[in-house]
């Protein structure tokens, strides 16, 4: 709500990668009497195939890094929460910054930071840091944070690669002249928030 201007009466909102649970289970909707449209985008199509049922949220399938059905700046706020380091490599990350900042007049973006201790998907240790062939071979042996074991290696290698952590001049790379907030637990930066528009 702190992010949105006082002085408007309708909002419309892109959740970039998001699914529509988050906001139907949250109390956003019930705590703003503003007129609010949400928009979630998923390269998954099972969450548009199941819907909604809030008639403010709109599920669709859509790829972070192409956003063509949009209209520039047609929207309040973009909203995109641990998304950017799942699309690909640096030159993929890049494409879906300049979605963001082309269809939206402001934008709120989150990614995990890849120097934190803990790497948050497969909660381990420096697992970031380790090759990939130990990255791949752990993950056939053992369920890694929210990854179940994989059994097939090829499978369980194209899962590690998947996430692509970024630095925070990385980060802030992809977004020229944004405000980067940094979220801390005892002390370390265990994340970033770009922001921009306010």
């Amino acid at each position: 709500m702190v992010l949105i201007p006082k002085t408007q009466t309708t909002v419309k909102i892109l959740d970039v990668g998001g699914v529509p649970d988050f906001w139907q289970n949250s109390t956003f909707l019930e705590e703003i009497t503003l007129n609010i449209e949400i928009y979630t985008v998923n390269i998954n199509p099972l969450y548009e195939q199941y819907g909604t049922n809030n008639h403010r949220i709109k599920a669709m399938t859509s790829d972070a890094r192409n956003l063509k059905q949009f209209k520039d700046k047609e929207f309040d706020i973009v909203f995109s929460n641990s998304v950017i380091e799942h699309v690909g490599d640096y030159s993929e990350q890049r494409q879906m910054a300049n979605e963001v900042m082309r269809v939206g007049k402001r934008y709120f973006i989150q990614t995990p930071n890849l120097y934190f201790p803990i790497e948050p998907h497969f909660i381990f240790p420096f697992f970031q840091f380790l090759p990939i062939q130990l990255r791949a071979e752990l993950l056939t042996h053992f369920n890694l944070g929210w990854s179940k074991r994989e059994q097939d290696k090829q499978k369980a290698k194209a899962q590690v690669e998947s996430v692509k952590l970024l630095s925070k001049n990385q980060f802030v790379n992809l977004f020229p002249g944004a405000k980067c907030y940094e979220e801390k637990v005892l002390g370390l930066t265990k994340s970033f928030i770009i922001y921009d528009g306010w």
